[in-house]
Protein backbone atom coordinates (compact mmCIF):
# COMPACT_ATOMS: atom_id res chain seq x y z
CA UNK A 1 0.00 0.00 0.00
CA UNK A 2 1.61 3.08 -0.81
CA UNK A 3 0.21 6.27 0.12
CA UNK A 4 0.27 9.73 -2.25
CA UNK A 5 1.90 12.23 0.02
CA UNK A 6 -1.18 14.35 -1.26
CA UNK A 7 -1.96 16.13 1.55
CA UNK A 8 -3.79 19.66 2.36
CA UNK A 9 -6.14 21.70 4.66
CA UNK A 10 -6.75 23.97 2.01
CA UNK A 11 -10.59 23.80 0.53
CA UNK A 12 -10.66 23.00 -3.26
CA UNK A 13 -12.23 25.72 -4.92
CA UNK A 14 -12.99 26.03 -8.54
CA UNK A 15 -9.30 27.56 -9.33
CA UNK A 16 -8.40 30.41 -11.48
CA UNK A 17 -9.58 31.05 -15.09
CA UNK A 18 -6.16 31.14 -17.20
CA UNK A 19 -5.12 33.91 -18.87
CA UNK A 20 -3.88 33.50 -22.99
CA UNK A 21 -1.88 35.68 -24.44
CA UNK A 22 0.21 33.40 -26.45
CA UNK A 23 2.63 30.30 -26.48
CA UNK A 24 6.02 31.16 -24.39
CA UNK A 25 7.11 27.32 -24.05
CA UNK A 26 6.36 24.25 -26.10
CA UNK A 27 7.71 20.81 -24.98
CA UNK A 28 7.27 18.36 -27.72
CA UNK A 29 7.98 14.84 -26.94
CA UNK A 30 10.83 15.08 -24.22
CA UNK A 31 12.59 12.72 -23.18
CA UNK A 32 15.15 12.10 -20.52
CA UNK A 33 17.02 9.20 -18.88
CA UNK A 34 19.37 8.16 -16.34
CA UNK A 35 22.11 5.36 -17.08
CA UNK A 36 22.70 3.45 -13.69
CA UNK A 37 24.42 0.03 -13.07
CA UNK A 38 20.88 -1.88 -12.93
CA UNK A 39 19.85 -0.25 -16.40
CA UNK A 40 18.33 2.83 -18.15
CA UNK A 41 16.04 4.42 -15.90
CA UNK A 42 13.32 6.63 -18.28
CA UNK A 43 13.04 9.40 -16.19
CA UNK A 44 10.57 11.88 -18.57
CA UNK A 45 8.79 9.56 -21.43
CA UNK A 46 7.70 11.22 -24.40
CA UNK A 47 6.36 14.49 -22.70
CA UNK A 48 4.11 17.18 -25.01
CA UNK A 49 2.59 20.24 -23.44
CA UNK A 50 2.62 24.23 -24.01
CA UNK A 51 3.28 27.29 -21.42
CA UNK A 52 1.70 30.28 -22.20
CA UNK A 53 2.86 34.00 -21.08
CA UNK A 54 0.97 34.98 -17.45
CA UNK A 55 -0.35 30.90 -17.02
CA UNK A 56 0.02 29.90 -13.40
CA UNK A 57 0.42 26.22 -14.64
CA UNK A 58 0.54 23.16 -11.99
CA UNK A 59 2.85 19.94 -12.47
CA UNK A 60 1.21 16.92 -10.11
CA UNK A 61 2.04 13.57 -9.49
CA UNK A 62 3.79 11.27 -6.58
CA UNK A 63 7.29 11.45 -5.98
CA UNK A 64 9.28 9.85 -9.24
CA UNK A 65 6.86 10.48 -11.70
CA UNK A 66 8.84 12.77 -13.17
CA UNK A 67 8.35 16.03 -12.36
CA UNK A 68 11.32 17.48 -11.21
CA UNK A 69 13.30 15.96 -14.00
CA UNK A 70 11.26 17.16 -16.53
CA UNK A 71 12.15 21.13 -15.00
CA UNK A 72 15.49 20.10 -14.54
CA UNK A 73 15.65 19.40 -18.68
CA UNK A 74 13.76 22.36 -19.62
CA UNK A 75 16.55 24.39 -18.12
CA UNK A 76 19.31 22.21 -19.18
CA UNK A 77 20.69 21.09 -16.05
CA UNK A 78 20.45 17.36 -16.95
CA UNK A 79 23.93 16.16 -15.77
CA UNK A 80 25.48 12.98 -16.76
CA UNK A 81 24.38 9.87 -16.39
CA UNK A 82 21.09 11.65 -17.39
CA UNK A 83 20.61 12.69 -20.92
CA UNK A 84 17.78 14.04 -22.60
CA UNK A 85 17.52 11.34 -25.47
CA UNK A 86 14.56 12.95 -27.19
CA UNK A 87 12.35 15.67 -28.42
CA UNK A 88 12.35 19.72 -28.09
CA UNK A 89 12.23 22.63 -25.32
CA UNK A 90 11.07 25.77 -28.10
CA UNK A 91 11.18 29.21 -26.18
CA UNK A 92 9.25 31.75 -28.29
CA UNK A 93 9.89 28.83 -31.28
CA UNK A 94 14.04 28.20 -30.69
CA UNK A 95 14.88 24.98 -29.40
CA UNK A 96 16.85 24.90 -26.17
CA UNK A 97 18.03 21.32 -26.52
CA UNK A 98 21.44 20.94 -27.26
CA UNK A 99 22.63 24.42 -27.05
CA UNK A 100 25.62 25.29 -25.92
CA UNK A 101 26.29 26.08 -21.50
CA UNK A 102 27.54 29.08 -22.16
CA UNK A 103 24.04 29.79 -24.58
CA UNK A 104 22.31 28.05 -21.90
CA UNK A 105 23.59 29.78 -18.83
CA UNK A 106 22.29 33.49 -20.54
CA UNK A 107 18.56 32.08 -20.86
CA UNK A 108 18.63 30.97 -17.29
CA UNK A 109 17.95 33.51 -14.61
CA UNK A 110 17.11 35.65 -18.00
CA UNK A 111 14.58 34.45 -19.89
CA UNK A 112 13.74 31.18 -17.16
CA UNK A 113 14.66 30.99 -13.41
CA UNK A 114 14.02 28.36 -11.09
CA UNK A 115 13.28 28.34 -7.43
CA UNK A 116 14.59 25.01 -6.19
CA UNK A 117 12.90 22.90 -3.62
CA UNK A 118 15.70 23.25 -0.37
CA UNK A 119 16.90 26.67 -0.91
CA UNK A 120 20.19 26.09 1.63
CA UNK A 121 21.10 23.71 -1.52
CA UNK A 122 20.73 26.60 -3.78
CA UNK A 123 23.38 28.87 -1.72
CA UNK A 124 27.22 29.19 -1.07
CA UNK A 125 27.35 28.37 2.97
CA UNK A 126 30.37 30.61 2.80
CA UNK A 127 29.57 33.93 0.42
CA UNK A 128 26.86 36.31 1.83
CA UNK A 129 23.53 36.58 0.42
CA UNK A 130 24.36 39.76 -1.10
CA UNK A 131 27.18 38.65 -2.99
CA UNK A 132 25.17 36.12 -4.50
CA UNK A 133 22.65 38.48 -5.27
CA UNK A 134 24.75 40.74 -6.59
CA UNK A 135 26.26 38.16 -9.01
CA UNK A 136 22.97 36.84 -10.33
CA UNK A 137 22.10 40.02 -11.34
CA UNK A 138 25.47 41.14 -12.75
CA UNK A 139 25.90 37.89 -14.75
CA UNK A 140 22.57 39.24 -16.84
CA UNK A 141 22.93 42.87 -16.70
CA UNK A 142 25.83 44.81 -17.45
CA UNK A 143 25.60 47.66 -14.01
CA UNK A 144 28.44 47.96 -11.42
CA UNK A 145 28.64 46.14 -8.02
CA UNK A 146 27.47 49.06 -6.05
CA UNK A 147 24.14 49.58 -8.72
CA UNK A 148 23.08 45.70 -8.84
CA UNK A 149 23.97 46.36 -4.77
CA UNK A 150 21.33 48.64 -4.76
CA UNK A 151 18.96 46.33 -6.84
CA UNK A 152 19.44 43.26 -4.45
CA UNK A 153 18.60 45.36 -1.03
CA UNK A 154 15.30 46.85 -3.67
CA UNK A 155 14.42 43.04 -4.42
CA UNK A 156 14.94 41.82 -0.28
CA UNK A 157 12.78 44.47 0.54
CA UNK A 158 10.61 43.09 -2.28
CA UNK A 159 10.31 39.80 -0.71
CA UNK A 160 9.38 41.21 2.91
CA UNK A 161 13.10 41.20 4.16
CA UNK A 162 13.13 43.35 7.33
CA UNK A 163 15.83 45.89 7.08
CA UNK A 164 17.33 44.61 3.31
CA UNK A 165 20.75 46.75 3.29
CA UNK A 166 22.09 44.97 6.37
CA UNK A 167 20.76 41.82 5.71
CA UNK A 168 22.81 41.55 2.58
CA UNK A 169 25.90 41.12 4.64
CA UNK A 170 24.28 38.10 6.38
CA UNK A 171 25.07 34.38 5.47
CA UNK A 172 22.50 31.88 4.15
CA UNK A 173 22.81 29.81 8.15
CA UNK A 174 21.21 33.53 9.54
CA UNK A 175 17.87 33.19 7.97
CA UNK A 176 15.23 31.10 8.64
CA UNK A 177 13.62 28.25 5.94
CA UNK A 178 11.16 30.73 4.87
CA UNK A 179 13.26 33.63 4.44
CA UNK A 180 15.94 31.68 2.70
CA UNK A 181 12.70 30.40 0.12
CA UNK A 182 12.06 34.24 -0.24
CA UNK A 183 15.60 35.05 -0.88
CA UNK A 184 15.57 32.44 -3.65
CA UNK A 185 12.57 34.03 -4.98
CA UNK A 186 14.31 37.43 -4.74
CA UNK A 187 17.02 35.52 -7.02
CA UNK A 188 14.18 34.76 -9.69
CA UNK A 189 12.74 38.50 -10.01
CA UNK A 190 16.41 39.57 -10.38
CA UNK A 191 16.20 39.53 -14.13
CA UNK A 192 13.00 39.89 -14.89
CA UNK A 193 12.33 36.06 -16.08
CA UNK A 194 9.37 35.45 -18.39
CA UNK A 195 8.84 31.64 -17.08
CA UNK A 196 9.74 31.14 -13.71
CA UNK A 197 9.69 27.19 -12.70
CA UNK A 198 9.52 26.49 -9.02
CA UNK A 199 9.96 23.03 -7.59
CA UNK A 200 7.88 22.32 -4.66
CA UNK A 201 8.36 25.73 -3.13
CA UNK A 202 6.58 25.80 -0.24
CA UNK A 203 7.46 21.89 1.06
CA UNK A 204 9.23 22.72 3.76
CA UNK A 205 7.02 25.67 5.53
CA UNK A 206 4.36 26.55 7.94
CA UNK A 207 1.21 27.32 6.50
CA UNK A 208 1.61 31.17 7.30
CA UNK A 209 4.85 31.27 5.70
CA UNK A 210 3.23 29.10 2.79
CA UNK A 211 0.47 31.73 2.06
CA UNK A 212 3.11 34.16 1.91
CA UNK A 213 5.55 32.67 -0.48
CA UNK A 214 2.47 31.70 -2.89
CA UNK A 215 1.83 35.49 -2.56
CA UNK A 216 5.24 36.15 -4.05
CA UNK A 217 4.63 33.87 -6.81
CA UNK A 218 1.62 35.76 -7.19
CA UNK A 219 3.18 39.03 -7.81
CA UNK A 220 5.31 37.49 -10.78
CA UNK A 221 2.44 36.52 -13.12
CA UNK A 222 0.49 39.71 -11.56
CA UNK A 223 2.42 42.39 -11.67
CA UNK A 224 5.42 41.42 -13.72
CA UNK A 225 4.08 39.34 -16.43
CA UNK A 226 5.78 36.44 -16.38
CA UNK A 227 4.64 32.84 -16.86
CA UNK A 228 4.76 30.14 -13.23
CA UNK A 229 5.11 26.62 -13.52
CA UNK A 230 4.63 24.97 -10.04
CA UNK A 231 5.64 22.03 -9.36
CA UNK A 232 3.41 20.57 -5.97
CA UNK A 233 2.17 17.51 -4.58
CA UNK A 234 -0.28 20.19 -2.58
CA UNK A 235 -3.55 19.96 -4.69
CA UNK A 236 -5.01 22.31 -2.10
CA UNK A 237 -2.59 25.09 -3.70
CA UNK A 238 -3.28 24.18 -7.40
CA UNK A 239 -7.36 24.30 -6.70
CA UNK A 240 -6.72 28.49 -5.40
CA UNK A 241 -3.62 29.27 -7.11
CA UNK A 242 -3.08 27.68 -10.47
CA UNK A 243 -5.38 28.04 -13.85
CA UNK A 244 -4.31 24.78 -15.37
CA UNK A 245 -2.79 21.35 -13.91
CA UNK A 246 -0.72 18.68 -15.87
CA UNK A 247 -0.68 15.56 -13.97
CA UNK A 248 2.56 13.00 -14.30
CA UNK A 249 2.00 9.36 -13.45
CA UNK A 250 5.62 7.18 -14.41
CA UNK A 251 7.15 10.28 -16.51
CA UNK A 252 4.09 10.79 -18.69
CA UNK A 253 1.99 13.30 -18.57
CA UNK A 254 -1.80 11.62 -18.43
CA UNK A 255 -3.66 14.06 -17.83
CA UNK A 256 -3.87 17.57 -18.82
CA UNK A 257 -7.18 20.58 -18.01
CA UNK A 258 -8.19 23.71 -16.33
CA UNK A 259 -7.69 23.26 -12.88
CA UNK A 260 -11.69 24.21 -11.76
CA UNK A 261 -12.21 21.03 -14.54
CA UNK A 262 -10.22 18.71 -12.74
CA UNK A 263 -11.45 19.27 -9.39
CA UNK A 264 -15.36 19.31 -11.08
CA UNK A 265 -14.53 15.58 -13.21
CA UNK A 266 -11.03 14.71 -13.28
CA UNK A 267 -10.88 12.19 -16.35
CA UNK A 268 -8.12 9.67 -15.69
CA UNK A 269 -8.12 6.79 -13.36
CA UNK A 270 -5.35 7.97 -11.43
CA UNK A 271 -6.16 11.81 -11.62
CA UNK A 272 -9.48 10.81 -9.29
CA UNK A 273 -7.22 8.85 -6.81
CA UNK A 274 -5.36 11.51 -6.23
CA UNK A 275 -8.19 13.64 -5.07
CA UNK A 276 -9.96 11.17 -2.93
CA UNK A 277 -6.68 11.49 -1.19
CA UNK A 278 -6.97 14.83 -0.10
CA UNK A 279 -8.02 15.78 3.41
CA UNK A 280 -11.65 18.37 2.40
CA UNK A 281 -11.92 20.20 5.35
CA UNK A 282 -15.21 21.66 3.88
CA UNK A 283 -16.41 17.78 4.51
CA UNK A 284 -16.43 15.53 7.27
CA UNK A 285 -13.62 12.62 7.26
CA UNK A 286 -14.68 9.65 8.38
CA UNK A 287 -11.52 7.00 8.52
CA UNK A 288 -8.58 7.11 6.91
CA UNK A 289 -7.44 8.94 4.01
CA UNK A 290 -7.49 7.36 1.31
CA UNK A 291 -4.17 5.57 -0.33
CA UNK A 292 -3.18 4.31 -4.14
CA UNK A 293 -2.26 0.59 -3.72
CA UNK A 294 0.54 -0.29 -5.65
CA UNK A 295 3.80 1.71 -6.79
CA UNK A 296 5.03 3.58 -9.86
CA UNK A 297 6.19 1.05 -12.15
CA UNK A 298 9.99 0.17 -12.49
CA UNK A 299 11.08 2.96 -14.68
CA UNK A 300 13.96 0.64 -15.67
CA UNK A 301 11.54 -1.50 -17.55
CA UNK A 302 9.94 -0.77 -20.80
CA UNK A 303 6.08 -0.23 -20.77
CA UNK A 304 3.35 -2.73 -22.06
CA UNK A 305 -0.36 -1.07 -22.19
CA UNK A 306 -1.10 1.75 -19.86
CA UNK A 307 1.62 2.57 -17.13
CA UNK A 308 -1.38 2.71 -14.83
CA UNK A 309 -3.08 -0.75 -15.35
CA UNK A 310 -1.87 -2.65 -12.55
CA UNK A 311 -3.13 -0.30 -9.73
CA UNK A 312 -5.93 0.88 -11.60
CA UNK A 313 -9.58 -0.45 -10.69
CA UNK A 314 -10.17 -0.49 -14.28
CA UNK A 315 -7.73 -1.83 -15.80
CA UNK A 316 -8.08 -5.16 -13.95
CA UNK A 317 -8.35 -8.31 -15.96
CA UNK A 318 -8.38 -6.14 -19.04
CA UNK A 319 -6.21 -7.18 -22.40
CA UNK A 320 -6.26 -3.79 -23.58
CA UNK A 321 -5.42 -1.81 -20.75
CA UNK A 322 -2.45 -4.23 -20.32
CA UNK A 323 -1.32 -4.49 -23.67
CA UNK A 324 -2.44 -1.08 -25.52
CA UNK A 325 -0.53 2.22 -24.41
CA UNK A 326 -3.53 4.56 -24.87
CA UNK A 327 -3.38 7.80 -26.31
CA UNK A 328 -3.78 11.55 -24.96
CA UNK A 329 -7.46 12.23 -26.08
CA UNK A 330 -9.85 15.63 -25.62
CA UNK A 331 -12.55 14.29 -23.45
CA UNK A 332 -15.04 16.41 -20.93
CA UNK A 333 -17.93 18.64 -21.97
CA UNK A 334 -16.91 21.48 -20.01
CA UNK A 335 -16.01 23.22 -23.14
CA UNK A 336 -12.32 23.60 -22.15
CA UNK A 337 -9.02 21.77 -23.51
CA UNK A 338 -9.11 18.32 -21.12
CA UNK A 339 -7.01 15.45 -22.21
CA UNK A 340 -6.39 12.06 -20.78
CA UNK A 341 -4.38 9.17 -21.35
CA UNK A 342 -6.78 6.72 -20.33
CA UNK A 343 -8.62 3.82 -22.67
CA UNK A 344 -11.87 5.20 -20.76
CA UNK A 345 -10.91 8.44 -20.31
CA UNK A 346 -14.21 10.53 -18.25
CA UNK A 347 -15.50 7.35 -17.92
CA UNK A 348 -16.91 6.36 -14.07
CA UNK A 349 -15.28 3.36 -12.20
CA UNK A 350 -15.89 0.44 -11.66
CA UNK A 351 -18.83 0.62 -8.94
CA UNK A 352 -17.41 -1.57 -6.13
CA UNK A 353 -13.96 1.32 -6.40
CA UNK A 354 -15.86 4.22 -5.31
Amino acid sequence: MTETGMNTSATPSPGREPTDTGTLLEVRGLKTEFVTATGRVAAVRDVSFSVRRRQRLAIVGESGSGKSAMAMSIVGLIQPPGRISGGEVLLDGRNLIGLPDKEMSRIRGRRISLVFQDPMSAFDPIRTIGAQLVESIRAHQPVSRRVAGRQAADLLGEVGVVDPAHRLSDYPHQYSGGMRQRVLIAMALANSPELVIADEPTTALDVTTQAQVLGLLDRLVTDRGAALMLITHNLGIVAGFCDSVNVMYAGQLIEESRSRDLFRSAAHPYSRQLLQCVLRTDRRQQGLLSTIPGALPDPTRPLHGCAFEPRCPRGKDNSLCRSTEPDLVQVGTHGGRQLAKCHFAGAHEPEETK
